[in-house]
């Protein structure tokens, strides 16, 4: 299947503020069912970009908007070639567990074992546990407890935007029984941990279809869930919808929770206060492209008058803000 994704980010500040740095995790991943056709990037007012490979392996840009501006756009474009991932087994031989137990196991997925940011056990959590019977699906192999718990949340909670935002602790979530995919995901993620499963965020977009039953904003980014089974390595799961990740889903990054991958993230200098407008469009490409794969971001020259960039630690010393990012709205 042949998509193309257009991504746009807007902030508008009510006065100009003095400079911008932004971090961008937007970049389509290549992986054997994922192909990267093209992928572009535009920055308004334009800057430098410079890119480099976090410690999971993303593809993470960077830039500085060195001089005063009332509004800054960040468009995306990326043309993905994906492919039904290899059929998942129906099930495992309860012999999984001890595997997953191994030390060499644990060893490699240290990092998707242990509570993070968002992604983390409370007594809250433990009652949702304990009210939809999941404590006892440890009784059955991995691969049927991850499909039953991704099936339990789904049913668990309602799909619904401007409940939690990007910053919400999963207390929340838990308390409302209303949320969105970057809340779904880190309920089952931090579930499967305590399983002593390991269990990765996946931060991209999904080609949505009604016909399928997907209740996710067809104008938003997405989120979903990667587990560990060492049968079948990485499996993603989309609480969400209550599907496997195919064909339809487009990984851009993987993280321990969401504060690892925000698709973007940057601090300014002012006192301006910011309003913040993303749209997200994910369709069929009508043909193939002829052209090789590529990749294309804008390298515009800075301004000959732009201020040179000041150490990132007086970056800090201004107001901070995370990208609020509706991947969950």
């Amino acid at each position: 299947m042949l998509l193309e994704v257009r991504h746009v980010t807007q902030y508008q500040y009510e006065a100009p503020v003095r400079e911008s740095v932004m971090e961008l995790w937007m970049q389509p991943q290549r992986s054997h069912s994922q192909r990267l056709v093209s992928f572009e990037l535009e920055l308004d007012p334009p800057a430098k970009l410079f890119s480099y490979a976090d410690a999971f392996g993303n593809a993470v840009y960077h830039f500085d908007v060195p001089q005063p501006h009332d509004r800054l756009t960040i468009t995306a474009r990326a043309a993905v070639e994906t492919q039904p991932p290899p059929p998942t087994p129906e099930h495992l031989d309860i012999g999984e567990w001890d595997r997953l137990r191994s030390d060499f196991v644990r060893g490699d997925n240290f990092e998707f074992l242990h509570p993070h940011g968002f992604a983390r056990e409370t007594p809250m959590l433990h009652a949702f546990m304990e009210e939809h019977g999941l404590n006892r699906l440890r009784s059955a192999c991995p691969l049927t407890a991850v499909r039953e718990l991704s099936k339990a949340v789904y049913g668990a909670f309602g799909y619904e935007t401007g409940v939690t935002r990007a910053d919400s602790p999963i207390d929340h979530v838990l308390e409302e029984r209303r949320g969105v995919c970057q809340d779904f995901a880190h309920v089952m993620i931090a579930i499967c941990r305590s399983w002593g499963i390991p269990a990765r965020y996946v931060s991209g977009y999904l080609f949505t279809d009604r016909k399928h039953g997907d209740r996710s904003d067809p104008d938003a980014s997405h989120a979903w869930v990667e587990v560990f089974l060492p049968s079948t390595r990485w499996i993603g799961f989309d609480p969400t919808n209550n599907i496997e990740a195919g064909e339809r889903h487009i990984a851009c990054a993987i993280g321990r929770d969401y504060s690892d991958v925000p698709p973007s993230r940057g601090v300014y200098k002012g006192e301006a206060e910011s309003q913040l407008a993303v749209g997200v469009s994910v369709r069929r490409a009508r043909a193939a492209p002829a052209e090789p794969e590529f990749l294309r971001v804008s390298q515009t020259a800075m301004p000959r008058n732009g201020a040179r960039r000041p150490g990132f630690s007086a970056l800090l010393q201004e107001q901070q803000r995370q990208q609020q990012q509706q991947q969950q709205q």
